[in-house]
């Protein structure tokens, strides 16, 4: 954005809100956020924030006087693992080949990540077993 000064990583502002609302003992207004984070930041860029996470479906709302107040729908992993994979599958949607992409993915992954990535392939319903052939080519379902 032109003219901002320190630009904020994407999502970082989504991932300090979820940690605040995480780290509450119940729910928070936008007022309540804004004072949590301790930076000075526009009210309503925080009530903004707050009306995406809700949209996004990472908060739930109650009325709370003339305001809402926020809460998380799960804990505080859970939401920031669900924005972190919507991220990542709205930057796979944006290339044009699926496959190099997460061809690349996959090939960058650590030991221990590609074991869980593939442990967690195999409990997910309805995916055929891919396996490698001894030419290295993956064997998969028929298409």
């Amino acid at each position: 954005m032109v003219g901002r000064r320190n630009p904020r990583p994407k999502g970082s502002l989504e991932l300090e809100i979820v940690a605040g609302i995480a780290a509450a003992d119940g729910p928070l207004t936008a007022a309540e956020v804004l004072s949590a984070l301790g930076r000075p930041l526009a009210y309503t860029t925080v009530l903004t924030t707050l009306t995406r996470l809700f949209e996004k479906q990472v908060l739930t709302r109650e009325p709370r006087g003339r305001a809402y107040a926020y809460r998380l729908v799960g804990n505080r992993t859970e939401a920031e693992a669900w924005l972190t994979a919507r991220e990542m599958q709205k930057v796979l949607d944006t290339g044009n080949d699926r496959a190099s992409v997460l061809t690349q993915f996959v090939g960058s992954l650590d030991e221990t990540s590609e074991q869980l990535l593939r442990e967690l392939l195999q409990r997910h319903p309805g995916l055929e077993p891919v396996t490698k052939s001894s030419s290295g080519h993956t064997d998969g379902p028929p298409e």
